[in-house]
């Protein structure tokens, strides 16, 4: 049986080679899309959503959600990942339709359909989506299987202010609801996609291939290498979102510890800052798996393996 998956995401390069690799594996079968603002504003995000379904092949439903955090004003940034939010290839215009109904209430209904403990929710943007549906309704919060999550840093610390990680600065109340939330969390931060380094072998790897999938991915990653090349001084750039949906397929390629993660909502210094008791020095809870090793060769194989098959 395949595990049941949503993905919440706010398309991002990174997070399309995410959608692909998981819409491209049979051991996951992905319900849904439910689109938030986060790296651009949802009007984007959900476009882009439906145009990498399209590139798949795929007719997976996309939903739109929120367009702006919580409690705040959305923060985006166009300057990684460009004005679309997915620069570096056109794309058609997307002939998918865009679902009627509101993703915060597509969540609520279907983790209200579906036999609890059956459905992992895989957010790869902020997360306002999921915390207005725990809000809406805290009974489908026990049904939840699991969240594994990119976002949040601790020893790479922060990419958008010194100490935050962007997914988590867009909307750290939201954040604070899903820690807090009592339900399974596996969180890819920094310090494990930060590993995960693209190279130029595996950019023109992806090019040979000679699909529009290939070429997509090693465009978009041409794009978005050039801005993390210049503020890292890395050779390549990180593959953020894909290591959530990894994980899914072949968590063996993954190692990390369960802590207490809590995040910081009140400092106008540390604001969206994951604090992670990596080194276990509070008596605080446990309450997520957070990654920090990753087999990059592994990681890549599966890549190349899963997204030659679209």
């Amino acid at each position: 049986m395949p595990r049941k998956i949503i993905i919440d995401t706010d398309p991002g390069q990174d997070d399309a080679v995410a959608i692909l690799l998981a819409l491209a594996s049979p051991e996951l079968e992905v319900l849904s899309l439910t689109a938030v603002a986060g790296n651009v504003p949802l009007v984007l995000t959900e476009r882009n959503a439906r145009q990498i379904v399209e590139l798949a092949g795929k007719t997976t439903p996309v939903y739109a959600g929120r367009s702006a955090p919580l409690q705040r004003k959305l923060v985006t940034a166009e300057h990684v990942h460009g004005k679309t939010g997915l620069d570096g290839i056109p794309l058609p215009a997307p002939r998918l339709p865009l679902q009627p109904q509101d993703a915060v209430d597509h969540l609520v209904d279907t983790l209200r359909s579906h036999p609890p403990g059956t459905i992992t929710l895989c957010p790869l943007g902020p997360l306002t989506n999921i915390a207005a549906a725990f809000l809406a309704a805290p009974d489908i919060i026990p049904r939840v299987a699991e969240i594994v999550l990119m976002g949040g840093a601790y020893f790479e610390v922060g990419n958008i202010t010194p100490a935050a990680e962007f997914n988590i600065y867009v909307d750290p109340e939201a954040a604070q609801i899903i820690f807090r939330s009592g339900v399974p969390l596996v969180v890819m931060p920094l310090d494990v996609t930060h590993k995960a380094l693209t190279s130029r072998d595996w950019v023109e790897e992806m090019r040979a291939l000679g699909t529009p999938v290939g070429q997509a991915v090693a465009s978009w990653t041409d794009f978005f290498e050039r801005y993390d090349t210049a503020k890292y001084g890395s050779a390549g750039a990180p593959l953020h979102d894909p290591c959530v949906i990894a994980y899914l397929l072949e968590p063996s390629l993954f190692t990390g510890r369960h802590i207490n993660v809590e995040i910081e909502t009140g400092s106008d210094l540390t604001l969206g800052m994951t604090v992670a008791d990596w080194w276990r020095v509070t008596d605080r809870e446990p309450n997520a798996m957070f990654i920090g090793g990753v087999d990059r060769n592994g990681f890549y194989r599966l890549l190349t393996e899963r997204l030659g098959r679209l």
